[in-house]
């Protein structure tokens, strides 16, 4: 865990004080990118304009991020194309956005998905539907495009000036460590087979298929934190484990972590294939950009982005939505049969004055992990230090940031001129609020100037290299499944809300942001619209 100490070290006390400090000669210039917290903010605050235009559809659906593309692409494949598609940002694909240069593309978000298992229907459906899940999706072990799988080495770690292959640090340490390390390994897979009573896996994902048995729904009341050490694992590099982990996923610390949502992280993945070993993860060098891309593309026209939906209102037998569209300076008022909410349910009661209270409790009852994310471009590749070589992730045991993926990695039959290294850190060591304060408040400068120290001292060379480095900021971006949050409260609520007029579709119903949970939860919103019109169509689910 990164000490407040660290922190301040890492940033610089001035940026936290929310001034920039003396620019540094060595700054590559850059931007300060970031989810359109203006528009946000002002959802918030209210003021627009009354609509001076009606249009008309069948659907409509509000939030463009993996949630919201594959509702459309579950309404479009059943044969509805009556619908239209709202995203607040100038493009879709909420956290799997990605940007490009012109010497390779990269993420700005989510960059892997893992081997999905068969409860995944719908992500396999979709990767067969692409092209990169070859033969039956519903079979055992499925082969898939080679270019999507993770090249090699696909991951290490760096702990005291040594890199390590893996994820888990093993050098130096006592027989005593080195044997929790293999019995938590072994207790993981355990997991992965555990069933409960009612023959569902304990850890499924999507999580929603996961076991009801309450003997494993008590593990949401306890941290993660507590569960290691009531088992005896108390190994510090263990916890490092626990904690990176949470901090990846969910964008908390793990003695915040609700333990069934840290131990699914370890156990839901099951995934095969026929050509690669089971944790393999597919990648591109714009991470899960081009998922988001493809999903676009089959929305085509019927996407309308820098459009931020400020008013719901439910009539008889239709629902209508005024949207300010920022490009026009005007509101416009889409009225649908019926409308799906992709966006977080945070920003539901907002713009609904009539919600329920219990679902308007419900969505407001969660908190989300704010998220900062770094793009390096690089002139050619740093110096490296000792140990294992370059892998396509790249983790840090120690320092503010999580590590950092390497773009061209999947190139590997191609020499480029340089790299781009995207940089990720979750700012867990603070409140969530306190964070988005900082992320609002901190210039780049002094984000730059805190990622380039912190990577200098693995790579010497990495200032002089870089010649462009953006910063992207995302205040909510991923709810933080607590303890006690994701079993037996607000959440079950959300996912379980369905009126005629109006379906809930985001990873906040899954209280985590994973990309098959938005997916799932897409498709799961679209097949609720299907019903309620009375259309015939074959699940994904």
């Amino acid at each position: 865990m990164t000490s407040r100490r660290a922190f301040l070290q890492t940033l610089g006390a001035a940026a936290l004080a929310g001034c920039a400090p003396a620019a540094s000669p060595a700054l590559p210039p850059g931007e300060l990118l970031g989810m359109a917290a203006g528009l946000g903010h002002r959802l918030r605050d209210g003021g627009f304009p009354e609509p001076d235009e009606t249009t008309r559809t069948g659907v409509l659906i509000v939030g463009g991020g993996m949630a919201g593309l594959s509702a459309a692409w579950k309404l479009d494949k059943s044969g509805l194309d009556d619908f239209l598609l709202v995203e607040l940002e100038n493009e879709p694909g909420g956290n799997a956005r990605s940007g490009a240069s012109p010497l390779v593309a990269y993420p700005w978000g989510a960059h892997y998905l893992p081997l999905p298992g068969r409860e995944a229907r719908a992500t396999r459906e979709l990767l067969a539907e692409l092209g990169v899940l070859a033969g039956d999706p519903a079979a055992e072990k499925p082969g898939y495009d080679e270019r999507y799988l993770c090249a090699t080495p696909q991951e290490r770690v760096f702990k005291d000036g040594l890199w390590e292959e893996g994820l888990l640090p093993h050098s130096g340490l006592a027989p005593d460590e080195l044997a929790q390390q293999r019995r938590f390994h072994a207790r993981m897979e355990e997991l992965k087979a555990a069933r409960g009573k009612d023959g569902r896996r304990a850890f499924a994902l999507p999580m929603e298929l996961s076991s009801r048995d309450p003997a494993w729904l008590a593990l949401d009341r306890l941290p993660f934190s507590r569960w290691l050490n009531d088992n005896g694992f108390t190994a510090p590099t263990l916890h490092w484990l626990a904690n990176y982990a949470c901090r990846d996923d969910y964008g908390t610390r793990h003695d915040r972590t609700s333990a069934w949502a840290g131990l699914h992280y370890f156990a839901c993945r099951n995934g095969q294939a026929a050509n690669a070993v089971g944790d393999a993860v597919l990648t591109a060098p714009d991470g899960n950009g081009w998922l988001a891309k493809a999903l676009a593309r089959r929305v085509g026209q019927r996407l309308r982005t820098g459009a931020a939906a400020w008013r719901v209102s439910e009539g008889k037998g239709e629902i209508a939505v005024d949207y300010w569209h920022a490009g026009e300076a005007r509101s416009r008022r889409v009225v649908a049969r019926q409308l799906v909410w992709a966006a977080p349910v945070f920003l539901l009661h907002r713009v609904w004055r009539e919600i329920p209270a219990r679902l308007k409790a419900a969505a407001q009852a969660g908190d989300y992990a704010p998220w900062l994310v770094a793009n390096l471009h690089l002139g050619d590749f740093p110096q490296e230090r000792r140990g294992a070589p370059p892998a396509w992730d790249n983790v840090l045991y120690e320092g503010a940031g999580l590590g950092y993926v390497i773009a061209t990695h999947q190139l590997i039959r191609r020499r480029l001129p340089g790299t781009v290294f995207t940089y990720y850190r979750a700012l867990s060591e603070v409140e969530p609020a306190e964070g988005r304060r900082r992320l609002l408040e901190t210039p780049r400068e002094a984000w730059a100037e805190g990622i380039l120290a912190e990577l200098e001292r693995i790579h010497p060379d990495i200032r002089r290299l870089t010649t462009r480095l953006d910063v992207f900021r995302n205040g909510h971006a991923m709810r933080r499944p607590i303890p006690g949050s994701l079993w037996g409260g607000e959440r079950e609520i959300l996912a379980a809300f369905d009126s005629p007029r109006l379906k809930l579709a985001h990873a906040d119903l899954s209280g985590f942001s994973l990309c098959e949970e938005a997916q799932y939860r897409g498709v799961l919103a679209a097949e609720r619209v299907l019903r309620t019109a009375g259309r015939r169509f074959a699940t994904s689910l």
